[in-house]
């Protein structure tokens, strides 16, 4: 009679597995981004494994530009430039914006692909419903502090991602209404400014391998440091 419990026992365990798996499943059928072997789109909502696709696409130049065509980015494909552990060889130059979209000053920034690839997603994603939700506008430009720097990590002899231009740093922000929201001079305010640049700031995290923000360090203080490292594809994220 006890091994005919434990059958019993062990057969409803079973089915009630099988229902959660169907019901896991079924929900998955309709959030394709949360699975990894799923096709990268730049306008699906961000799933669970959004950013590691990103990262992938250091891997795939002429796939990354694809996803860039298809999303409208306005852009101009770099030739391969540098030496050593600087080489820049899927770097797009960013041209003026089409209608409705964020320029970025200065202008013509070069990032690596997959980093463009990330912003494009951010800024669609994240940063405009966060400044439609706080402050009833959009967000028109962007001001940056450059990307490619061939140049060790700070105080190391790693090398920076920002050696290939696999990143970039993020200043500021300005509304349609000429509003500027800066790093350096709202993130620790406690109104709505602060919020918008830490509410974007999480949701950069989902989207980039590395995101290092006035949290981290003192460097940091006046910027958001996005980047696109390879790591980010299989191994460890950083969010800070």
């Amino acid at each position: 009679m006890r091994w005919v419990r434990g059958s019993i026992r062990f057969l409803i365990y079973l089915s009630i597995l099988a229902v959660l798996v169907l019901i896991a499943l079924s929900y998955l059928r309709q959030r394709p981004q949360d699975l990894p072997w799923t096709e990268l789109r730049l306008d699906h909502p961000i799933g669970i494994f959004t950013g590691r696709k990103l990262a992938k696409l250091g891997d795939d130049f002429a796939g990354c530009r694809m996803l860039l065509d298809a999303a409208g980015v306005v852009y101009e494909p770099l030739p391969p430039v540098g030496t050593d552990q600087c080489v820049r060889d899927d770097n797009v130059r960013l041209l003026k914006p089409g209608t409705g979209q964020i320029s970025f000053a200065p202008q013509t920034v070069a990032p690596s692909c997959p980093v463009v690839a990330g912003l494009t997603v951010w800024q669609d994603q994240v940063v405009q419903p966060a400044a439609r939700e706080i402050f009833g506008q959009r967000v028109v430009s962007i001001r940056h502090l450059g990307s490619y720097s061939c140049r060790t990590i700070a105080g190391g002899d790693a090398w920076s991602e920002h050696a290939t231009g696999n990143a970039i740093d993020i200043a500021a922000f300005t509304l349609a209404d000429g509003t500027v929201i800066s790093l350096s001079g709202h993130w620790d305010e406690d109104g709505p400014k602060g919020r918008f640049l830490r509410i974007i700031r999480d949701g950069s995290c989902d989207l980039f391998s590395s995101v290092l923000s006035p949290d981290y360090n003192a460097a940091h203080a006046d910027h958001f440091h996005f980047d696109q490292a390879q790591r980010g594809t299989m191994g460890y994220r950083i969010c800070r």
